[in-house]
C-alpha cells in the first residue's frame, strides 16, 4: 500500500543585526538579485550562479528559495531600515541532514570589504534557524576573503578539495570547513 507523505514544511525566521536584518526572500528582491549576480565577479565566487545570467534564472531562484518545501533557507541581507539597500547580498542554509546543514552566501561587489558577510555570516550562525549541530562551508582558494569570513565565525578548517562553478564552467580548488554547534 502507498502511503502519501506531506512535504515537510519549514519556517524561516526574521533575524536582526546592528546594520540589517536577515529575512525570507520575496519576490521583490529579483531585481536586485539579477542586478548583483550579473557581476562575473559575484557569480564565479559562487557555485552556482551562472555568468552571463540568463533571463528568468533570478525569478526561478527566488521562487524556489519562497517554496515551502525548500531544502535550502536563503535569507536576504535587507538594509533598508538603517538606509542601506533593501537587499545587500544572500546568506544560505542547506539541509544537509536532520543535524547539519551548508552555509553559503554572497555579497554585491559595491558592498564588499564593509563587513556585511561577517555579520550576515555570525548572525546566522547564532541563530542556529535549522538547529544544526554542524555546519559545513567552503571557499573558492582564489577568495580569502570569504575564507576569512568563515573562519572569523567559528569554523575551522577542514582540507582543500574541488567543486563545480557554473561561470567559471570548470571545477575550481575549495577550502572546507566546518563548525560544530553548541
Amino acid at each position: 500500500m502507498n502511503q502519501l507523505i506531506a512535504p515537510v514544511l519549514h519556517t524561516q525566521p526574521e533575524i536582526a543585526t546592528q546594520r540589517f536584518v536577515l529575512r525570507p526572500l520575496r519576490a521583490s528582491d529579483v531585481g536586485l538579485i539579477a542586478h548583483y549576480t550579473q557581476d562575473r565577479r559575484v557569480a564565479e565566487g559562487t557555485r552556482s550562479i551562472p555568468h552571463p545570467l540568463p533571463p528568468g534564472a533570478a525569478e526561478a531562484y527566488v521562487k524556489r528559495a519562497m517554496a515551502t518545501d525548500r531544502e535550502e533557507d536563503v535569507w536576504a541581507i535587507d538594509g533598508s531600515a538603517n538606509k542601506l539597500a533593501e537587499l545587500l547580498g544572500v546568506v544560505s542554509l542547506t539541509r544537509l541532514e536532520a543535524d547539519q546543514s551548508e552555509l553559503g552566501f554572497w555579497i554585491g561587489a559595491g558592498f564588499w570589504n564593509t563587513g556585511f558577510a561577517s555579520e550576515a555570516v555570525a548572525a546566522l550562525v547564532a541563530a542556529n534557524p535549522h538547529g544544526s549541530r554542524t555546519l559545513f562551508a567552503e571557499a573558492f582558494q582564489d577568495n580569502p576573503g570569504s575564507a576569512r569570513v568563515l573562519t572569523n565565525s567559528g569554523f575551522e578548517y577542514l582540507g582543500d578539495a574541488e567543486s563545480w562553478s557554473v561561470a567559471r564552467d570548470a571545477r575550481v580548488p575549495t577550502w572546507t570547513y566546518l563548525r560544530k554547534m553548541a
